[in-house]
């Protein structure tokens, strides 16, 4: 006669680890399943003593403990594909973005090979009149573009005069008709030219430099790279 639930769960650990030792699992008795513990519940309470029935309530505390590991180790599990799910939700949003031009905050330009230089600004309001002034590393203005009146948001201008290597800066300006101030948010304007995998997240190798760029930091996408 069995007289106590923790015997039979205690003999049902040894036969768990017993079983599964063949296989390289030996777990003891956190291995037993809520279906495992039912069933050794079903075996004590047909075979108990009439004279020294099982203590309910040690039944009741033992069988909680079972279903919170179980619980536990089911949440385990979703929470691992959820993480999988989500590591290829970023490489497809990563790999999406290569061969395009994304903007991220910042007022850089960084002209390729052939002396071109994409940059991106968003203004606030429409302007009268819009002038882009590119600056040297030392400052000193290198060019001015007249873009002329612009609608309201994202905007981007093109300039020709770089030398390739050499990281400019620029600065905008924006009046409306009554010669109000617009404010403006520029953008530095990056060609992506593959994903990096080497880090906890996939990241963005840039045309032009060797940092890779989070994907995170992205702004907008302006489109396919030129």
């Amino acid at each position: 006669m069995m007289a106590s639930i923790s015997n039979v769960s205690a003999s049902a650990a040894a036969a768990a680890a017993s079983t599964t030792a063949g296989t390289g699992a030996s777990s003891g008795a956190s291995g037993l399943t809520q279906s495992d513990f039912l069933q050794l519940l079903t075996a004590q309470l047909k075979y108990q003593s009439p004279t020294s029935p099982a203590d309910t309530t040690q039944m009741a505390q033992e069988f909680a403990s079972i279903s919170t590991v179980d619980g536990i180790n089911t949440l385990n599990s979703q929470l691992s594909s959820i993480a999988t799910t989500a590591s290829a939700a970023e490489m497809a949003q990563a790999s999406a973005l290569v061969g395009k031009q994304v903007a991220v905050s910042g007022n850089t330009l960084t002209p390729t090979a052939s002396g071109k230089a994409e940059g991106a600004f968003s203004l606030a309001s429409p302007s009268a009149s819009t002038n882009v002034t590119v600056l040297n590393p030392n400052g000193s203005i290198a060019d001015t573009l007249k873009l002329g009146p612009l609608a309201a948001g994202q905007q981007s201008f093109t300039w020709n005069g770089g030398t390739s290597g050499t990281n400019y800066s620029y600065q905008i300006n924006a009046v409306d008709a009554s010669n109000n101030q617009i404010a403006i948010t520029p953008y530095t304007v990056f060609s992506v030219g593959g994903v990096n995998l080497t880090g906890a997240t996939p990241t963005l190798n840039i045309n032009g430099s060797s940092t890779p760029l989070p994907v995170s930091s992205v702004q907008t996408v302006l489109g396919a790279s030129s």
